[in-house]
């Protein structure tokens, strides 16, 4: 089942990527990122087919994304059970060519691209708080276990309701692209719930 998951998103990314590995590389790079401008006025460029909805949904899912492999990146360290570490890397491997491909579309319209930092400062449904990335921090081995799935699925679950708010917006989410890339959220997603549902029930005392 992870190895499925992992398929799908990546088949997705290699398909509107369209050989940007230079991009790939650059992005593994988290650090050092200038912020984007959260009061940015949207302009829709004519014809484009895209709402301002679209581009505020890439802007906060590249944030969204950023905190979820911040907190996969804590698993190594952190004592975590192979199988939760095994998650842990395959959504880090899987988002990071996903905010490329946000990034992208982004700069196709001629928006603000928004960076890795920028979940410090940005608050999506079912981002952690300061109090839950302190607490993630904080544990090791099987607390971490109990946190990280915890505070996953609460993660993931918010960003399947992104995708909801998205398509309940009038003319939201109907360009193709954006379209593509929201279902596949949810597809790979709420897929991945279902994994850290198992791992808690079976692998956790």
């Amino acid at each position: 089942m992870i190895a499925k998951c992992a398929a799908r998103g990546l088949a997705l990314s290699a398909l509107l990527l369209a050989g940007s590995s230079l991009a790939f590389a650059q992005a593994h790079n988290m650090a050092g990122m200038p912020g984007m401008s959260e009061t940015a006025k949207i302009v829709i460029p004519p014809g484009s087919g895209i709402t301002a909805a679209d581009v505020q949904f890439m802007q906060g899912m590249i944030a969204h994304h950023a905190q979820a492999v911040y907190m996969s990146r804590l698993a190594a360290g952190h004592g975590a059970n192979p199988k939760v570490l095994a998650l842990a890397k395959m959504i880090d491997q899987s988002q990071i060519p996903e905010i490329i491909i946000m990034q992208n579309w982004l700069r196709r319209y001629n928006q603000v691209v928004t960076d890795t930092s920028s979940w410090h400062n940005m608050s999506m449904p079912g981002m952690l708080t300061d109090d839950q990335i302190k607490a993630l921090n904080a544990a090791q081995g099987v607390d971490f276990d109990r946190k990280f799935l915890e505070y996953m699925i609460q993660h993931h679950s918010g960003a399947i309701k992104m995708v909801n708010d998205l398509f309940a917006t009038p003319g939201a989410g109907q360009e193709v692209d954006t379209n593509v890339f929201a279902n596949d959220v949810v597809t790979v997603q709420t897929g991945e719930i279902g994994i850290m549902l198992k791992l808690r029930k079976d692998e956790l005392p």
